[in-house]
């Protein structure tokens, strides 16, 4: 995928996000105000009309699209330094961006848009990306992918992001909180899942 794809699709994701934590938070809302509870937003705002609502709904929806924006259009940096769809686009750097948060307390969503760059060129693109470099060089792809120049390119960015939405929704409501996620799943990382990954990621590559 070129760059305005992988714009679009961080654009939309962002903005998918915001919906499906706001309309959670608001679905809450409701059922405790059904149930005689003042229910709070997590800036520790009533939600009461519309206008709470959509001012939620505009701070995730902000809180989401500038670092899941720029995290796409990084690995794409490496048109001009290193080699494309390598130097950047690989596992290593992934996991950089995912233990900065709870390292730095910083860049704490910037990984989503990594990622969901990844998954893009992977899905979406014929040619793939190299997950492993600098071990290996070799670049992965699904057979869903098409060329940058394909009439097909936005047809596929939109079916791709609206997979990943599909995805975190189910994800948001039965398994993990997505507004929780980040902490945990970047504790998780440091102290179970990076330890055991790391020797599989040395072993295949």
């Amino acid at each position: 995928m070129n760059k305005d794809g992988h714009v679009l699709n961080a654009a939309l994701l962002a903005i998918g996000l915001g919906v499906i934590l706001t309309v959670d938070t608001a679905i809450s809302a409701e059922r405790l105000f059904t149930a005689g509870v003042t229910a709070e937003t997590s800036s520790g705002d009533d939600i009461q009309t519309p206008i709470d609502i959509a001012a939620q709904l505009g701070n995730s929806v902000l809180a989401f699209s500038v670092p899941v924006v720029l995290g796409a259009l990084f690995p794409d940096v490496d048109t001009a330094f290193g080699r494309h769809r390598k130097t950047l686009h690989n596992l290593p750097v992934l996991l950089l961006f995912m233990l900065f948060p709870p390292l730095f307390a910083n860049l704490q969503f910037v990984w989503i848009g990594v990622a969901t760059h990844y998954l893009l060129d992977v899905v979406g693109s014929k040619r793939g990306i190299a997950l492993f470099y600098p071990l290996s060089a070799t670049e992965y792809n699904l057979p869903t992918g098409v060329a940058t120049s394909s009439q097909w390119a936005t047809t596929v960015t939109l079916a791709v992001t609206a997979g990943e939405l599909v995805v975190l929704f189910i994800v948001h409501t039965y398994i993990i909180a997505l507004d929780t996620a980040p902490t945990i799943i970047n504790e998780t990382v440091i102290t179970g899942v990076l330890p055991r990954v790391l020797p599989m990621y040395l072993h295949i590559a």
